[in-house]
């Protein structure tokens, strides 16, 4: 299968293997650092540690308790690394090459124009953006540093996506695709009921808003932080993001005309202001992504993007894909690659031997766009044709 490549001229550069080597720790070894200790940064983590060309040397996170608990889980055979509140004293330590950024969604810009600044590889938890005015600035930034950025649309190092590509796209087998469908339910870490406490002593909570607006301490927004716009963009970002940008590649086209999105908080009335359940549909000149997403407990027996095709239908997940053909029977392919290995093993290739990224800043910023319009629609109640900035605060 011949290598795709997405590698935007001038938003990111990767290294040479014998560049790199002139600045590679003593132990030939990637030393990385996770900014943001949650949920996410121990699941990619753990998937770079699996990779013997990474030695943590550091970890950021604005509440101590959150570090001392992956301090704990750590192997005993491993280096116990450094950890940082502030994630400038963790980019200052000389034994990191890169970054894992697993922050909160409203972090990640201005923490990954930190990192390039202090001259680190970065990979960055999707969304990209958060929002649209982030766009230059993260772009000026990976110019001027030329370091590794690769963004977390895991699915793009998954080996069957690329198969998938190349048979039934690439090759035209499914004919002429106007419909694309992408759905995923039941998230239950985003439906528990949090009870407000005090605020533990030693949790930043100033650093935790970071550019957000500065509101006094509540429970729920540092620990369900995704069900608030000012931290993350919600079902939108959460999942969308995913789905459309595998839409995006299979079909070579990321140029959306217009987004309409709609939904509500329909069951989970607490606190939250994203909605609990959420539909949009994105048309781009010849096909419409349909997408539908609640938190609620649906039957979603295998999240997926079903392309319907004028020859046939392709289900394509992380799991692997079924090809139903116009004529003839399905055909079933399944795997149990991990994503996560794949993608980190992608990133870690483009810093040491200088391996093409598969998500760069380029694809990361092409899948923003269509969320983005999505956002805006939902909080506007009306079409977007493009996703320049809103304020919204609370949705009537």
């Amino acid at each position: 299968m011949n290598r795709r490549r997405f590698l935007a001229a001038g938003t990111a550069m990767a290294m040479t293997a014998r560049s790199y080597g002139q600045i590679l720790g003593a132990n030939n070894k990637v030393g990385l650092g996770i900014i943001g200790t949650g949920r996410r940064g121990r699941i990619v983590g753990g998937a770079f540690l699996a990779d013997k060309r990474t030695q943590l040397t550091s970890i950021a996170d604005t509440y101590d308790v959150t570090r001392q608990k992956v301090l704990a889980e750590l192997p005993s055979e491993l280096p116990k690394p450094e950890a940082y509140n502030a994630y400038e004293d963790l980019l200052a330590h000389k034994d990191v090459d890169a970054v894992l950024i697993s922050t909160p969604d409203h972090l990640h810009v201005t923490i990954a124009q930190a990192a390039l600044a202090a001259k680190k590889h970065v990979y960055l938890e999707k969304p990209t953006l958060h929002r649209w005015h982030e766009k230059n600035e993260l772009i000026n930034a990976a110019q001027q540093q030329k370091r590794v950025l690769q963004c977390g649309m895991q699915q793009r190092s998954g080996a069957h996506y690329k198969q998938a590509k190349q048979e039934f796209f690439d090759n035209g087998k499914l004919g002429q695709i106007v419909l694309v469908r992408a759905v995923w339910h039941d998230f239950s870490w985003q439906r528990r009921n949090i009870p407000d406490a005090p605020k533990p002593p030693r949790l930043d909570w100033e650093r935790f808003l970071g550019p957000a607006p500065h509101v006094p301490y509540e429970t729920v927004r540092y620990d369900s932080w995704r069900y608030f716009h000012d931290y993350g963009n919600g079902l939108l970002a959460d999942i969308l993001t995913h789905w459309v940008d595998v839409a995006q590649w299979m079909l070579n086209d990321a140029s959306p005309q217009s987004a309409y999105a709609t939904g509500g908080i329909y069951k989970l009335h607490d606190q939250r202001d994203n909605p609990d359940t959420v539909s949009a549909v994105i048309k781009y000149q010849n096909w419409n992504l349909n997408f539908e997403s609640s938190v609620l407990p649906l039957r979603d027996d295998r999240p997926s993007v079903l392309f319907e095709g004028t020859e046939g239908l392709l289900d394509l997940a992380r799991d692997g894909y079924t090809f139903t053909p116009r004529k003839g029977e399905a055909v079933r392919v399944d795997t149990t690659e991990s994503l996560e290995r794949a993608h980190t093993k992608n990133f870690l290739d483009a810093i040491t031997q200088g391996e093409s990224l598969n998500a760069p800043l380029e694809a990361g910023i092409a899948a923003s766009v269509p969320v983005l319009m999505a956002v805006k629609s939902y909080w506007l109640k009306t079409v977007a044709t493009s996703p320049d900035e809103i304020s919204p605060r609370k949705k009537s």
